[in-house]
């Protein structure tokens, strides 16, 4: 059972309100920064979620195994509740910044995944752990800008969000068909150095 809302319901369109979306982004600078974030995050997460199987069924690992290496993203919940405590005591942009330095780094460890699959486990956590950690203080940030607006904040964040994860699945698969696993991890490299760029001037 939902509590009755006492809130008078907006008189305007369905059209209207996606036209706010792009109003919102436009007058929002941090939703500007924190939407251009979650593209490029989410970009190099399903870079690797979206090619690993490939190089990993080359080693002639089972389905069951490959499928076992999506375990470690589990772990990247861990980082949801530190970082949205972090986010609470002002904390924000550093906590951003430090996870995308993360994000670059891990593609080290999963460069050698034919070497040492121990090195792709822990590459894939620290890559969720960044990610997470990005995420959440992104949604923290991003719904204290405009509380009358907050489904809509809400759905334009996500229409980035969808477009990195597409962006980064095509874009990983194409690239390992040219340039194979090396290409593929500095193509998660480079998304990830993108979003700290983007980053950099929001200290």
């Amino acid at each position: 059972m939902l509590p009755p809302s006492h809130r008078p319901l907006a008189e305007v369109s369905y059209r209207q309100l996606l036209g706010s979306m792009v109003t919102l982004f436009l007058r929002e600078r941090v939703f500007r920064t924190r939407a251009t974030l979650a593209l490029l995050i989410f970009a190099a997460f399903n870079t690797l979620w979206s090619a690993v199987a490939l190089p990993l069924s080359e080693m002639s690992l089972s389905h069951s195994a490959i499928g076992a290496f999506g375990l470690a993203g589990v772990a990247g919940a861990v980082a949801a509740g530190p970082a949205g405590r972090l986010n609470d005591r002002g904390y924000a942009r550093w906590t951003t910044g430090g996870a995308l330095v993360l994000l670059v780094l891990c593609w080290l460890p999963i460069a050698l995944t034919r070497q040492s699959l121990w090195a792709l486990a822990v590459g894939a956590l620290l890559l969720d752990l960044a990610v997470q950690a990005v995420h959440v203080t992104n949604q923290s940030l991003i719904f204290g800008l405009r509380p009358d607006a907050g489904s809509r904040v809400v759905g334009g964040y996500m229409v980035f969000y969808s477009i990195g994860s597409g962006l980064g699945a095509i874009a990983s698969t194409t690239v390992y068909s040219l340039a194979g696993w090396g290409g593929v991890c500095i193509l998660g490299a480079a998304f990830s150095a993108a979003a700290l760029v983007v980053w950099l001037p929001s200290r």
